[in-house]
């Protein structure tokens, strides 16, 4: 009980800058819960949710990972043709749900890595397929009439993004799936970071979090993932990819610091499974989720894995270490991680949304070398630029 409480308490304060105010009032809250002794008292529903669904007994609260009513919905996924949303889209199909795509129509349909020619042609051919840009009112309005039981906005930067759709289809949509990120999260001494941590309203990632307090405001019975760093085939965020082809070209690898920061990596596919179990569940409602790998992974650690995927002894690949202060890289990106410990808890997304990874972080590599690196290197699609490495090793001779 002391737990389940300790997480609503934790979604409704978290944003109070000092640590010692949040624990004062945690405290409080559950002492409270404990000395009213109802049947309702650590039953922490969303302010989402209506007073029958509130209402619902403790026992389906305690046992609320179940499944819930997963009969197919009509589903509206807005992109769906580059990376998450395409593993998203393929995970709804596979589950039954109807699917409608609603993107600009520039990117070409991708079979996944794995996918069979006939699953690929049956992911197509049960999908409606609307073209437009989300951000033409005239392109949006072609949706306005269309029933759908659940929206996935997977590609929303700004509130200006995603309010023009919510605002659509508020009072109609069962549930709206938020794809924000964990790059939300104020810096902090204290790891991992959890969903009631104080966000950080300078961030790089402030739209997102404007758009997730949007959503709040406005009562849409929302649920918004915040992955760390999303891995897997077809990623076009160069993760996986820039320790492979150093490792693969007999490239020392170039790590900022001492090499011993903790970051957080997961599988797409394990990010769509999350997504998709979603539906059905009105507890995760009003909710944010953390998504990654459980365990976080070194830097260090990183090149080791990935020189392991690649079939090479990781003692054989040489780690420079270097102060990134010490350089201006320009617009070039030199390590594809932030400079500090970045890594989140999902024990809340296991137990309320029913899931368990099935990606560790060794998976992940050996995945993308297999089933992304090797294609994308005999296709010639490597870029092969190691200028930012090469400005660090020239000062370090």
């Amino acid at each position: 009980f002391f737990f389940r409480w300790r997480d609503h308490v934790d979604q409704q304060i978290g944003q109070l800058p000092d640590s010692s105010d949040r624990m004062m009032k945690r405290a409080a809250c559950v002492l409270m819960a404990f000395l009213a002794n109802s049947a309702n008292a650590f039953t922490a529903p969303s302010p989402l949710l209506s007073s029958s669904q509130a209402g619902r007994s403790r026992r389906t609260e305690l046992y609320h990972h179940a499944e819930g009513d997963i009969s197919p919905r009509n589903v509206l996924l807005i992109g769906g043709t580059r990376f998450s949303g395409l593993y998203v889209w393929q995970e709804l199909v596979k589950r039954g749900h109807k699917v409608t795509l609603f993107n600009r129509g520039k990117t070409a349909l991708k079979q996944i890595p794995g996918e069979t020619d006939e699953e690929f042609e049956h992911r197509k051919s049960s999908t409606t397929f609307v073209t437009g840009d989300r951000q033409d009112p005239e392109s949006l309005a072609q949706l306005k009439d269309m029933d759908f039981n659940v929206v996935y906005d997977m590609n929303g930067r700004e509130r200006s993004d995603t309010q023009p759709l919510a605002d659509m289809f508020k009072g109609k949509l069962e549930h709206f799936v938020y794809m924000s990120s964990a790059g939300v999260y104020l810096k902090s001494d204290s790891m991992p970071h959890r969903e009631g941590d104080a966000t950080d309203p300078k961030c790089r990632h402030k739209g997102k979090l404007d758009t997730e307090q949007y959503l709040v405001e406005s009562g849409v019975p929302f649920t918004s993932f915040r992955p760390t760093y999303i891995c897997g085939p077809l990623n076009y965020n160069p993760v996986e990819e820039m320790f492979f082809e150093r490792i693969d070209a007999g490239r020392p690898v170039c790590v900022p610091g001492h090499g011993e920061h903790l970051t957080g990596l997961g599988h797409v596919k394990d990010l769509a499974v999350a997504f998709v179990n979603v539906i059905g569940k009105d507890h995760v409602k009003g909710r944010y989720y953390n998504m990654q790998c459980p365990k976080a992974v070194s830097f260090d650690g990183a090149v080791r894995l990935a020189a392991e995927a690649a079939g090479k002894d990781p003692k054989s690949v040489e780690i420079v270490h270097y102060n990134p202060k010490d350089y201006d890289f320009g617009k070039k990106k030199a390590f594809p991680f932030r400079p500090q410990h970045f890594f989140a808890s999902v024990e809340d997304a296991q137990r309320d949304l029913n899931w368990t990874p099935k990606y560790t972080n060794k998976d992940i590599f050996e995945d993308f070398y297999k089933n992304d690196f090797l294609a994308k290197k005999a296709a010639g699609g490597l870029k092969g630029d190691f200028g930012a490495d090469d400005m660090v090793l020239a000062k370090l001779k």
